[in-house]
């Protein structure tokens, strides 16, 4: 096998493998609302850096601003 072909081939096992990982975050069901709230009760945590947490995880989990 030489280098090109190994390349197409390593990155077409890489593709599929993000595919299934991408589907099975469709599936997961995340309470934001429950996740602000633990976070925000951790010691250290205010409003300001609470919200740029928070904006860190949508923009992660590719969740529009306004849900």
């Amino acid at each position: 096998m030489d280098k090109d072909t190994m390349t197409r081939t390593l990155a077409n096992i890489y593709q599929m493998g993000k595919d299934d990982a991408m589907q099975g975050i469709d599936a997961v069901d995340i309470d934001l609302d429950k996740m602000r709230s633990e976070i925000g009760a951790v010691k250290g945590i205010g409003e300001v850096r609470l919200n740029q947490i928070m904006e860190i995880i949508k923009d992660n989990l590719n969740i529009k601003a306004d849900e």
